[in-house]
């Protein structure tokens, strides 16, 4: 139709080809003043009229390719599991869509595999007679424990909760590992699975020291166990899940999500007094970890546990709040320890039978007198007293020296003196460096006692043992 009415670019002078049908009109130059000036009439532009129709025809096959491209990208989103919005004439007939995502990650995974190895430990302690809330408590003597409840030993109640993990199922029995400070006090121990059933537990063996504990439940209340995985190979940024129990059971087997944030940070370790006593290694996470969530796992995306979940940081020595600053006890260590208390119900680490202060604390200019050392040492630990028939004093080691390494390894105080010295066993022999005087010496020690048997054949006392 529209080449009956259009002339040929390449030639305007060219008359218009006749249409039988249409009647034609004299066609007039556009714009043309001719005729005595007479105002052009609108004409029958038939170059206009083709660049209109093109105009028209690209814009309709332009606005159909849209259209069909919007109709197959929601078609795609809907095959895609997207949630659709759809809309109804009638008020009051809103449905949910039948479209559903499926979403299964890593992490996804990773919890799917330990979620039923997670437990609730709950450490009981037989509560006091006493109420101390009654000031009048016993003031008769005429205290009646029938009223009460409670038996002349005290009744059990609830003291703590936290989490931890089933890792092995032998010999008829389920392998808990969980933080020492969970079970800490303990006169019972309950543990309650991910389906919420409850038993009774039994303790293996603690240490303080690293704060981790084993417990033992029946066999036949295992439903999954924990692998554990390479701590070393962990890197910062990569993404972990710390499953638990916030709070208390009553939000058993929660998960948060973070990442790895520092692969190795040193922590000291303080004994109840505030004093420094040894230096811990630990995985930083910002893994959101809560109270009860302490002796549960820090999952990598594999499902393997590389870390027990012991502490927060809440505030800085200044007072600042802090946020997101969690730390986990690597799994190789956590291997290396539960191992030992699982086979000797404790671990067994070397003293050299000293007791000994921070230098670093020892500011009293008439002490460092005492002591004759170097004006330019200022970090070592100092030896208060040395016990008898012990390593050190074998080794000829005296009061006021002052230890300055280990194994050439420099020591800066107690806490990285007990460090260095637990990573060798009883029977090692180990080469100390120390200044008597101004005088720098080393001897060479043979660790044939552990700090038990130090401790045992040693008036008890406050001060911190080497």
């Amino acid at each position: 139709m529209m080449d009956n009415n259009q002339f040929d670019n390449n030639e305007p002078n060219q008359e218009p080809k006749q249409n039988p049908q249409t009647p034609q009109r004299p066609v007039r130059p556009a714009n043309s003043a001719g005729n005595g000036g007479e105002p052009p009439r609108k004409k029958r532009n038939s170059g206009l009229w083709k660049i209109a129709l093109v105009a028209l025809v690209s814009a309709l096959i332009g606005g159909g390719v849209a259209y069909a491209g919007i109709s197959a990208q929601l078609a795609h989103q809907n095959s895609a599991g997207d949630t659709t919005v759809s809309s109804s004439s009638e008020p009051g007939t809103t449905q949910v869509s039948n479209v559903t995502m499926k979403n299964s990650t890593s992490m996804t995974n990773a919890f799917n595999k330990n979620k039923n190895a997670v437990v609730s430990v709950v450490n009981l302690q037989k509560e006091s007679n006493e109420d101390s809330s009654d000031p009048f408590a016993g003031l008769f003597g005429d205290s009646d424990d029938s009223d009460s409840g409670s038996s002349s030993k005290g009744s059990l109640e609830e003291y703590g909760e936290g989490s931890g993990v089933i890792y092995a199922n032998q010999n008829g029995k389920g392998y808990i590992v969980t933080n020492y400070h969970v079970v800490e006090g303990s006169d019972s121990l309950q543990v309650i699975l991910s389906d919420g059933t409850k038993t009774s537990a039994k303790l293996v063996g603690t240490d303080s020291l690293t704060d981790l504990a084993v417990l033992t439940i029946d066999s036949k209340y295992v439903k999954g166990t924990a692998t554990f995985g390479n701590s070393d190979a962990v890197t910062p940024g990569e993404p972990v899940i710390a499953i638990g129990s916030p709070l208390g059971s009553q939000y058993a087997t929660s998960v948060t999500q973070g990442i790895i944030s520092a692969k190795s940070r040193t922590v000291d370790i303080t004994n109840s007094n505030g004093q420094a006593t040894g230096q811990a290694t630990v995985i930083q996470t910002d893994t959101a970890i809560n109270p009860g969530n302490s002796g549960g796992p820090l999952v990598n995306a594999e499902g393997q546990v590389v870390g027990i979940n012991s502490m927060k940081l809440a505030q800085s020595n200044d007072g600042t709040t802090v946020e997101g600053m969690g730390f986990a006890i690597p799994s190789n260590e956590v291997v290396k320890i539960i191992n030992q208390l699982v086979k000797n119900g404790k671990v067994v680490r070397p003293a050299l039978g000293v007791r000994v202060i921070d230098l670093s604390t020892v500011d009293n200019s008439t002490t460092r007198t005492r002591l004759k050392i170097p004006t330019s040492l200022t970090e070592g630990v100092v030896i208060a007293s040395v016990d008898k028939g012990t390593p050190a004093a074998n080794a000829g080691l005296k009061a006021y020296d002052v230890i300055t390494a280990l194994n050439g390894k420099a020591i800066s105080g107690v806490a990285q003196l007990h460090t260095q010295l637990y990573n060798f066993s009883v029977g090692d022999k180990v080469t100390i460096t120390y200044y008597r005087g101004s005088s720098k010496q080393t001897a060479t020690v043979t660790l044939s006692q552990t700090q038990s048997q130090v401790e045992k054949n040693s008036d008890s006392s406050s001060s911190t043992r080497g």
